[in-house]
């Protein structure tokens, strides 16, 4: 294990990550900020064959040692990655589909329904508000609206302590989930198993609930890649956007090959 970095407030001068070396690394990437740049709403982001390409290329280098390890659902990953990628840790790690296939997911919340519920009054009327319910979560989405944002954290903030619910703050969202696993339970789990186990991870995220897994990663010996511009962070190294972070892992397929 290595020691962590701790964070440091306005610390906006980290390093670009050193090239991989694919032949002893495990990859875990988030989607929206790192591969794919983020949109006004969830449903406008869909498969990209450049995205795509680097994915198969990084599967094939590392031998399927990649995992996505996303906020969205299971089924919006599979979508978007047009079912390139197997290991994906859905729903901020809350449900996890292994390398050979295996979904581990929980059961819905008993309180969820009331959630998503109360959560769609709140949003019904309001323009830019955007409502994802997840099956084990649910996310109320405020990028279009960013003068709600303190009311719909307000709402989840009642909603969690009455339905005895977890917050998960995001950028311009706020979620609902009952207990589990988080980003860095899942690379934890992943780690675990084949064909993970054994190898150095690099986690690759962009917002606050990627910390998990930047920490998870550091303490297998590995490295936490932040992409943006978001800080503090426990990241020890830096990308300045979508465009970077691929190009970053083309590059490493590249020297690979």
């Amino acid at each position: 294990m290595t020691e962590r970095r701790a964070p440091a407030p306005g610390d906006h001068d980290l390093p670009a990550p050193p090239a991989m070396d694919l032949g002893r690394t495990a990859i875990f990437l988030d989607l929206d900020g790192v591969l794919a740049p983020i949109a006004a709403r969830p449903g406008d982001v869909g498969p990209d064959p450049a995205r795509r390409a680097v994915l198969v290329r990084l599967l094939a280098a590392t031998e399927g040692r990649v995992a996505v390890v996303s906020g969205r659902a299971l089924t919006d990953l599979d979508r978007i990655l047009e079912g390139v990628v197997t290991a994906i840790g859905a729903v901020h790690g809350l449900v996890r589909r292994a390398a050979d296939g295996t979904v581990f997911s929980p059961p819905a919340p008993t309180g969820m329904a009331a959630a998503i519920g109360a959560i769609s009054l709140f949003a019904e009327g309001r323009a830019g508000l955007l409502v994802e319910p997840k099956g084990v979560a649910v996310a109320l989405h405020f990028r279009g609206a960013p003068e709600l944002a303190g009311a719909c954290q307000e709402l989840a903030d009642r909603l969690a302590a009455r339905l005895d619910l977890q917050i998960q703050r995001g950028d311009h969202v706020v979620e609902l989930r009952g207990p589990g696993p988080d980003k860095g339970a899942a690379l934890r789990a992943f780690m675990d198993e084949p064909p993970f186990h054994g190898y150095a991870p690099v986690f690759m995220g962009d917002d606050l609930t990627d910390e998990a897994g930047f920490r998870a990663a550091q303490d297998f010996g590995g490295q936490a890649v932040i992409v943006g511009a978001r800080r503090p962070t426990v990241a020890t190294h830096a990308l300045p956007d979508v465009a970077a972070a691929l190009a970053w892992l083309g590059d490493s397929t590249a020297r690979k090959g």
